[in-house]
């Protein structure tokens, strides 16, 4: 299949501009052969331009229809075959299988968001009925339900190159409430999304779709998002990448003439409790899971554990050794861009700048230009205290193991700490009853509380959570992955004394789409 370089504006092609990039082979660091232009201004506009008339039309189909759309994506991507696969595997150093189970996360939850809309109550239609001669006022009629925002700005992500970039869930999220969607493509995997963007732009043809519902940017520095973001047509966007990058976005968007949200997926330290009773049944186990999960594609989640708390019990010492065994074995491998390998070393060095901080094992080291090494760090409950900068994350192959000298020091850690995406506890049933007040702590710390499992490895399902308090995300009411990610990208719009044949499909009397419905009070179907 070949790359053309280009964007993709609507249902045409475009390269304007004579300013252009290179993605580079993280593992051998040789420059891949595409060049890719830089979106010019024109181009940009002519995409929010497209997407602003394409909303006209797009915000009327029926959940059927953009259902359809959504599959068609789906089956698009499935069609590339493998050279999808090699594109992706050339520009990220991440191995075939990664790619392949990526891809089917991708297109599964393009196709649950279209199961979603073909059952329809997520839009959540609330109908109040009028009661004139109610005393000392009438009542009015009221009917409420989630409509489209409009075109949405969305950014591709490093890590994922299929499920947090162009047809990810943002795309599918913002694509499922009826909005169009402008992708600026992540500039270290280009011809991913390229393929990927192509795809989309043939779907959209073959369900019917409106010229401009779908377009793909590319630009390789901050000029062509920062547009984006600031475009008057733009209404939301949806952006997963590091603290720094995000609020650049949310700091552009809030000074608009219009504000618009920024719903930013910002990364998280995640940590991890290890109550004392467990440790000494399964310190073993719980040393050789936390090991893989920190290490899991060279730590290159946001979910990845970057910290575990443990008190120091007489069964402390037996675990510290098992954790020291289990990350000495463990490899490195190919980071995504030399940037992030950049980030990961300036990490490790700051760390050790600590003298309260010890390293307690290295991995493996491992071949590529990008390599790096994972590395357990060791600190205590005063020094994080602090040091605020070893509670931040560092993206990659490395934790911080903290000491703790009693319950009451772990729930001052806990208490201190800011937002997170996920915080995991373990511990025996008796414990976590015992330690229930750490719980609580930890829920209003984050979007998603395991008990006695590991973060990385995120469901998409109707019931995942993907966000958390600032500094986690920038919206703590929202997630990113799952099908409750489609109302980051609706607002509520009442309709008062409408007649009948003016109202939504939704909100009608008849019910014509067998939805459930709060209907004075009462959810029901007829």
């Amino acid at each position: 299949m070949i790359l053309e370089g280009k964007q993709l504006i609507g249902f045409a092609v475009s390269a304007e501009g004579g300013s252009v990039f290179q993605a580079p082979n993280p593992t051998t660091g040789e420059t891949l052969p595409t060049q890719y232009h830089k979106a010019t201004k024109a181009e940009l506009e002519l995409a929010a331009q497209k997407a602003y008339d394409a909303f006209k039309v797009y915000r009327k189909k029926s959940g059927v229809e953009k259902a359809l759309f959504l599959e068609t994506i789906a089956e698009e991507i499935e069609n590339i075959g493998d050279a999808l696969v090699e594109i992706a595997t050339s520009e990220t150093g991440l191995p075939a299988g990664r790619i392949q189970g990526e891809r089917g996360r991708t297109t599964g939850q393009l196709r649950l968001f279209a199961q979603l809309l073909r059952e329809g109550s997520w839009v959540n239609a609330r109908i109040e009925t009028a009661i004139p001669d109610r005393q000392p006022l009438p009542k009015v009629d009221l009917r409420m339900m989630q409509r489209p925002l409009g075109p949405v700005g969305v950014f591709g992500a490093s890590n994922f190159p299929l499920a947090f970039s162009v047809a990810g869930g943002d795309t599918a999220s913002a694509l499922a409430a009826g909005c169009p969607v402008i992708v600026k493509a992540h500039s270290a995997h280009p011809g991913t999304s390229e393929l990927v963007g192509k795809a989309i732009q043939q779907a959209a043809i073959k369900s019917g779709m409106p010229d401009g519902v779908f377009s793909l940017l590319h630009g390789s520095g901050t000029e062509v998002g920062a547009a984006l973001v600031q475009h008057p047509h733009i209404k939301a966007i949806g952006f997963t990448g590091s603290y720094q990058g995000g609020m650049a976005l949310v700091q552009l968007a809030a000074n608009r003439p219009e504000p618009i949200p920024v719903y930013a997926e910002m990364g998280s330290t995640n940590p991890v409790f290890i109550l004392p009773q467990i440790m000494k049944e399964k310190g073993a186990q719980i040393a050789q899971q936390f090991a893989a999960s920190v290490t899991l594609g060279v730590g290159q989640f946001c979910t990845n554990p970057g910290m575990i708390i443990a008190n120091k019990t007489e069964d402390y010492q037996p675990f510290l050794a098992d954790l020291e065994t289990q990350f000495q074995n463990v490899s490195g491998g190919v980071m995504l861009t030399g940037g992030i390998q950049k980030a990961y070393t300036q990490g490790i060095a700051k760390h050790l700048e600590n003298e309260s901080v010890s390293i307690v094992a290295k991995g493996v080291e491992a071949n590529g230009f990008t390599a790096v090494q994972p590395i357990l760090f060791k600190t205590d409950a005063n020094a994080l205290a602090q040091d605020h900068t070893l509670s931040e994350e560092i993206f990659g192959p490395t934790s911080v193991l903290v000491e703790a000298d009693s319950k009451e020091e772990m729930l001052r850690i806990a208490e201190t700490m800011e937002g997170h995406l996920t915080a995991t506890v373990h511990g025996t049933p008796e414990e976590l009853a015992e330690y229930a007040d750490l719980i609580d702590l930890l829920e209003q710390k984050v979007g998603r509380l395991l008990i006695n499992g590991f973060p990385t490895g995120v469901e998409v399902c109707h019931a995942m959570m993907h966000g958390g308090p600032f500094p986690a995300s920038s919206d703590s009411r929202s997630t990113s992955v799952g099908t409750a990610a489609i109302y980051r990208f609706t607002r509520p719009v009442s309709y008062q004394n409408f007649p009948e044949n003016l109202l939504p499909d939704e909100l009608k009397n008849a019910n014509p789409l067998a939805i459930w419905r709060l209907v004075n009070g009462d959810f029901q179907k007829a």
